[in-house]
């Protein structure tokens, strides 16, 4: 399986995922942990998370994958949605939060 297709994969098995950097408990950066709390402002209950510095084929895959330069990364229902800046834009707007309640 190509780095893409695992990529693909993961979107498509999850309604909520985010590439970041560390985890949801231990982010690794302040770009990944304001992305963390923007998604539980939004009271996301099945957030998943991928560690990108875990795996570097991942780390670069995900950049080439959605064609965004940065980490976070946000994908709902397999859809890319953006960085930790475009999340706050959307979590200010209400827009992050509406799309999110119509997973429920």
């Amino acid at each position: 399986m190509t780095t893409q297709q695992r990529i693909q994969q993961i979107v498509s098995e999850h309604p909520v995922v985010l590439f970041m950097k560390g985890n949801a408990q231990f982010p690794m950066c302040g770009f990944s942990g304001r992305a963390v709390q923007i998604l539980k402002a939004c009271e996301v209950n099945d957030l998943f998370t991928v560690d990108v510095l875990q795996d570097d084929e991942i780390r670069q895959g995900v950049k080439d994958f959605a064609n965004w330069p940065t980490i976070p990364q946000l994908y709902i229902k397999g859809e890319f949605i953006g960085g930790s800046d475009i999340m706050m834009e959307m979590y200010q707007s209400g827009e992050l939060k509406q799309i999110i309640a119509e997973l429920a």
